[in-house]
């Protein structure tokens, strides 16, 4: 049997997989360390499950509009008002299942054959796997520690040809918890208006900023912006709902209705009970999520120092998300080599860095309680020791 030609360059997410062996080898009674997730490890709040379950006990447990359900949509709407600085009216808005879906979408419905679209790297694993399975062609533009992983408005121009159609923007940013400022985004911009280029603001770890740092919505900066940006979001990382598979977007409205059209024709709509659980998360207090964002801080400086203190291992310190890229460039070994090692000797999951596209690195998360990153720093650093 012959499979469809657009998966012939498609790869597997190598941080599932990693987080799956991980969670293989635990349940085998294997005492790991596992810094591969990219989910909170927190519970999702007590009074978005009840929202939930009042909702399955009064029986809405049917198919919503494809778009997602009117109150959440204008919850939605609120939010991007008063925390963005944003005007999407609801009928801008589309519920998905998962701010991962919304990007696919996104892409789907604007790039096509012979489009390419710029990607910065090291990027989120999935983005050059959306853009080949839309028919696009991924351009990467490689950035460096030494510029806190983060394009210029000059490496965008440079890299942009007549068959630009979109750049993506990760900010805050996984893998590097890279934030970018409002000046930086604003040059970014006025290239994008130049030439018409749409620009994917992915900023589902939006309020996992620390110290002083801002997060800055792409399309709050100009009308121009405004147009041509469409803001993916969604209720994984800031609530803890990974497995409620909820994600949201803002678009113009002729892509809003494209995406509209195009998840219609897919996975019909997102969850409903769920739906209402996002709209507690919304329009309660936001207390949980303050409290998550202090625990991560804490972990963030514990690992950032444990890391920045060995001998053969570097990094930036991360302003946003939850996970540390590291450098383990004076190792000379490859990611992949590295971390299988290091999970086959000292039972320590990492993700290797050519997953997003730099072999020179590792991904570690620090959505991990601080006793398993004590003792996965240990494990760690006993394990370069021994390189």
């Amino acid at each position: 049997m012959q499979l469809a030609p657009r998966l012939n360059n498609i790869t597997p997410s190598l941080t599932l997989a990693i987080d799956s062996k991980a969670k293989a080898l635990l349940a085998e009674g294997v005492n790991v360390c596992s810094f591969a997730a990219g989910e909170p490890d927190f519970e999702t709040p007590a009074h978005i499950k009840e929202a939930a379950f009042k909702a399955i006990e009064s029986n809405f447990t049917h198919y919503t509009p494809s778009s997602g359900i009117p109150e959440l949509r204008e919850a939605i709407s609120q939010k991007f008002k008063t925390e963005n600085g944003l005007d999407y009216a609801p009928s801008e808005i589309i519920v998905s299942n998962g701010a991962k879906q919304s990007c696919f979408n996104a892409i789907m419905a604007c790039v096509g054959e012979g489009d390419e679209v710029i990607i910065p790297a090291p990027y989120w694993l999935s983005y050059p796997e959306m853009v080949r399975l839309a028919g696009a062609e991924p351009v990467i533009i490689p950035t460096t520690a030494e510029k806190n992983w983060k394009i210029t408005a000059e490496d965008f121009a440079n890299a942009m040809s007549p068959r630009t159609k979109m750049i993506i923007i990760n900010s805050p940013g996984n893998p590097t918890g890279a934030v970018y400022t409002e000046e930086e985004l604003r040059a970014i911009v006025e290239v994008a208006a130049d030439e018409e280029i749409l620009i994917l603001s992915d900023e589902i770890y939006e309020h996992l900023v620390y110290d002083d740092v801002k997060h800055v919505s792409v399309a709050s900066l100009t009308p121009e912006a405004r147009d041509l940006t469409i803001t993916v979001n969604g209720f994984s990382k800031a609530y803890a709902m990974t497995g409620w598979r909820l994600g949201y977007l803002g678009a113009p409205k002729k892509i809003a209705q494209a995406i509209d059209s195009l998840q219609s024709h897919s996975t019909s709509g997102p969850c409903s009970f769920a739906q209402k659980g996002a709209v507690a998360a919304l329009t309660s207090s936001q207390q949980c999520v303050h409290d998550m964002r202090e625990e991560f801080n804490i972990r963030r400086e514990y690992m950032f120092q444990r890391i920045s203190n060995m001998t053969n291992l570097s990094a930036v310190k991360p302003e946003g998300a939850f996970y540390i890229l590291a450098s383990i460039d004076k190792l000379g070994l490859s990611s992949s080599n590295f971390a299988d090692r290091l999970l086959s000797k000292a039972n320590v999951a990492v993700v290797p860095g050519i997953a997003f596209g730099d072999d020179k690195t590792i991904r570690l998360s620090y959505a991990a309680g601080l006793d398993v990153i004590k003792e996965g720093m240990d494990r760690l650093e006993n394990f370069c020791k021994t390189l």
